[in-house]
């Protein structure tokens, strides 16, 4: 008897995949170690930013009193008493018309409170003449302008960038507090698949799904584990299942959860006990795709099709690892775009079109069937085009998820 599944929308099944992750704790390591990790702990700043009063140019410290009445008639003329290079701290204090050279990032001297860039004077024997008045502060970079000490920075669960890493070496973070990465299992279904070295032979197909999760991992900054490829056995693909749910925090499988009489993977949660979030959802492609829970950990069954196959990780595992991980934004960042080509046959399920984005117009990336492959390769983006009694045309403003960033973002209304 075939199973009759209920499909849920998606916006529904991402909240259900959501609510069941969980943090799995939390490790230092270092500083260099650290860039794409998820941090476990606001970024405190230590001290001021700058620390201290200091010039953002090369050129003359004056105070800025003396400048008044400057101008290209009546230039006014400054000694030069001392010179201050990067990391240096003059002893000496400014008197009335005197001024001190200064290099890009050193400390103001005393008394200084303008600096006169090289460009805006002219050498004499004893220093400098200018031709404009300064104001007070004006061409300095005052300290704390940029951060106070004490101020929260970034706040924990916030994704590690370059940026934040130079933050990070600024307060003297050698060691880093991060979220900890889950062990993520991959396994391939279907006796119909082939190692990638095995040459095709009538009715065999190679096994790309599992190479691409792999690559969607490694884009997410995490490792996995491979169990292979199981054949379409109930016992075998029950024992391979089992042994890899055990030993990993989350497990995704492709193939095997639709309703055909070698689709075993039903029987297998049922077996292992799992709790079953949901087993089929209004979308295309990937409406088979179906997530469960076990022991706490994660059985991610995505559709054998690559394309549903792709669509089905970023919907799905991606926003409950980056939640794993304790970070702030699990979702793929969305615009808005214009669309390039006409879809003129209604759908009832939301569509998710592999697409490319020019920063204004998005269009389909290619073939776009739920086997497709090449579309894939070509896209950056998704086309989210909701499920209705209506199809769209070009010049349609759509909804449009951006693949391939490095960090997520808030919740929007799928």
């Amino acid at each position: 008897m075939v199973e009759k599944r209920t499909p849920l929308p998606v916006a529904e099944a991402v909240k259900k995949v959501v609510e069941q992750a969980f943090s799995i704790g939390t490790e230092t390591i270092d500083l260099e170690e650290s860039y794409g990790r998820i941090l476990a702990e606001p970024i405190i700043a230590s001290s001021d930013v700058p620390p201290f009063d200091r010039s953002p140019y090369d050129g003359f410290a004056i105070r800025a009193i003396d400048s008044e009445g400057a101008s290209g008639d009546n230039r006014i003329a400054f000694k030069v008493i001392d010179h201050i290079g990067a990391g240096e701290v003059s002893s000496k204090k400014l008197q009335a018309f005197e001024a001190i050279r200064i290099m890009t990032g050193a400390q103001l001297p005393k008394a200084a409170d303008a600096v006169v860039m090289f460009e805006q004077t002219q050498e004499t024997d004893e220093g400098i003449t200018i031709r404009k008045p300064f104001l007070s502060l004006e061409n300095v970079s005052l300290q704390g302008e940029d951060l106070r000490r004490n101020e929260v920075v970034i706040e924990s669960g916030s994704f590690i960038n370059p940026g934040t890493i130079a933050l990070l070496a600024t307060f003297g973070y050698s060691q880093i507090l991060v979220a900890k990465q889950p062990t993520v299992g991959i396994l391939s279904t279907g006796t119909e698949l082939l190692a990638v070295e095995d040459d095709l032979v009538p009715g065999k197909i190679r096994n790309s799904n599992g190479p691409m999760i792999v690559a969607q991992l490694k884009r997410m900054g995490l490792r996995c584990k491979m169990y292979g490829m199981s054949i379409d056995n109930l016992d075998e693909s029950y024992r391979v299942v089992k042994k890899a749910a055990e030993e990993t925090d989350c497990l995704i499988t492709t193939g095997g959860v639709s309703v055909g009489d070698f689709d075993f993977l039903p029987a297998i949660y049922e077996k292992l006990g799992a709790q079953v979030l949901f087993n089929k959802v209004a979308m295309r492609p990937g409406s088979v795709t179906t997530v469960a829970v076990a022991n706490g950990r994660f059985l991610f069954g995505l559709s054998g099709n690559p394309s549903a196959c792709f669509t089905g990780f970023e919907l799905f595992a991606r926003p409950a690892l980056l939640k794993m991980m304790g970070a702030q934004k699990l979702y793929m960042p969305h615009t808005i775009a214009v669309l390039g080509e006409d879809f003129k046959k209604a759908n009832p399920f939301t569509r998710f079109v592999r697409a490319i984005y020019d920063g204004k117009t998005v269009s389909p990336a290619g073939f776009n069937k739920s086997n497709a492959v090449s579309s894939i390769a070509r896209g950056n983006a998704l086309i989210v085009l909701p499920g209705g009694s209506r199809g769209y045309q070009t010049g349609d403003t759509v909804d449009v998820l951006l693949l391939g960033t490095e960090e997520g973002a808030a919740r929007w209304q799928l």
